[in-house]
């Protein structure tokens, strides 16, 4: 008796032994695509696929291993197309897309002195602020963008905009000296910033951050109880820096240092500290954001388009700095596809340098991704597709006439492709859209309440 159970039981094994192990169920699986994971080995599997359960990703892999090791609740076929980590644009001002288009052609002091600062005091509201981030957070996920840093007024609807729209951002309350729409006096600013931060502590999508708009726009106590909050509550702070010749001009007077210079002075520079724009640094300040750990958000549409000059962005990432990339403001770009980034980095850099290998495809899109969440201090969780990181992650067609032939998927990406390739868009292991088709949000309602804030901003601006 005992000898034909102990042949059965061989007999058993060796059935369940030929059927292999048992495939582990998640959620989903995207497969078929090129896979460009962005990580350290900079690995590119053609075709590959991403196995996702809930929020992460869980492995990367050809279709085959994948198919042999998971069972999913949902497939996503990305044939013809590339699956890559979602872009992180590292600086916006969401809202601001209402202002599209609404001042052009002018250096970055008039542009907001005579025309930005006045229609915001006009129209900015919490209805407006609402109106405009669900239109920014339509064009993002449109155009493939799963993360992004933003500073502006009413942050708090901001926040509850982009998480119902599913997206991931680093969002910053702004604090500035004079009267704005949500705070008459900085205190009131940080008062509010103290109240935001403590809504959205612990969420999974937003990362409440403070905002100061820049050294020229507050003082230097202002300053310093900024970094004083943000140490006590752990939050990370997002700033504009040395972006003209004008704010070096003026800190040299105020303060005999430049921008960087004046903040350290101040120990301003503290842990996930991001800087937009950068564009007048001295080889000292260069140094001084290495040693500090500061992140750095490169804006090359915006600077180029009010001449604000080329920030170093080769001696910023030869020094060893987290150089992410940003759009700004649509009022100032006037898009948020971060594709049209990358490749105007690219291109820039290349002719400032008279290199043409100064900022390569690879690299360039590194700083739309892994490097981007460098600089926000996040690359733990996201920037690229490996297991144990959250499931943030696009596919882009390369099925078209102008995609055709494709040698190499690093370099279309960068010098070919646009934001309306992208074809599905997956943030935090959720489907924002697939084949085209925006699931969180209504695009019918979203633009007929942006046109109609639209015309009340001209309605305004025409009275000023």
């Amino acid at each position: 008796m005992f000898q034909r159970v102990c042949v059965l039981l061989l007999a058993l094994g060796s059935v369940l032994g030929a059927q292999g192990p048992a495939r582990r169920n998640v959620t989903l699986i995207v497969t078929g695509g090129t896979v460009v994971a962005m990580d350290a080995g900079g690995r590119v599997l053609s075709p590959g696929a991403v196995a996702i359960d809930g929020r992460d990703i869980v492995a990367v892999d050809a279709p085959a291993a994948i198919a042999a090791g998971f069972s999913a609740a949902e497939t996503i076929d990305a044939t013809g197309q590339v699956i890559m980590p979602g872009l992180i644009n590292t600086h916006t001002h969401a809202p601001m897309v209402l202002f599209r288009g609404l001042a052009d052609d002018l250096a970055l002091m008039d542009w907001l002195q005579k025309y930005i600062f006045p229609a915001e005091a006009r129209t900015v509201s919490p209805e407006f602020v609402r109106v405009g981030t669900a239109l920014a957070a339509l064009e993002m996920i449109e155009s493939g963008t799963t993360t992004y840093a933003d500073m502006y007024y009413f942050e708090e609807e901001i926040g509850r905009v982009t998480r119902a729209a599913g997206l991931r951002g680093v969002l910053g309350e702004t604090i500035i000296q004079f009267p704005v729409p949500d705070a008459r006096t900085p205190a009131e600013g940080l008062a509010r910033t103290e109240t935001f931060i403590k809504e959205f502590a612990g969420d999974d999508l937003i990362t409440p951050a403070i905002a100061p708009h820049a050294m020229y726009t507050l003082d230097t106590a202002t300053l310093k109880a900024i970094r004083a909050m943000a140490d006590r509550l752990h939050a990370p702070v997002i700033t504009h820096l040395a972006e003209t010749a004008d704010e070096v001009k003026t800190s040299m007077q105020r303060h005999k240092l430049t921008p960087t210079q004046y903040l350290d002075s101040i120990h301003f520079w503290g842990p996930r500290t991001l800087a937009a724009h950068a564009v007048k640094l001295t080889p000292a300040d260069i140094r001084i954001l290495a040693r500090r750990g500061v992140g750095i958000s490169h804006n090359p549409e915006s600077n180029m388009k009010l001449a604000s000059g080329t920030a170093k962005v080769v001696e910023m990432r030869r020094a060893g700095l987290a150089v992410g990339l940003g759009t700004d403001g649509a009022a100032s770009n006037n898009d948020l596809d971060m594709f049209e980034a990358m490749r105007q980095a690219a291109f820039l850099h290349k002719l400032q340098t008279g290199d043409p290998r100064a900022i390569p495809a690879r690299t360039a899109l590194a700083m739309a991704t892994i490097d981007g969440a460098r600089a926000l201090g996040m690359d733990a969780l996201i920037g690229s597709l490996e297991p144990g990181k959250r499931a943030d992650l696009i596919t882009v067609s390369m099925t078209a006439a102008r995609q055709t032939p494709m040698y190499d998927p690093l370099s279309h990406l960068v010098y070919v492709t646009r934001g309306d390739d992208v074809r599905t868009t997956i943030v935090n292991g959720k489907v924002l859209m697939r084949d085209r088709k925006v699931l969180t949000l209504d695009e019918a309602d979203v633009l007929r309440d942006a046109r109609a804030m639209a015309a009340r901003v001209s309605e305004a601006v025409r009275k000023q």
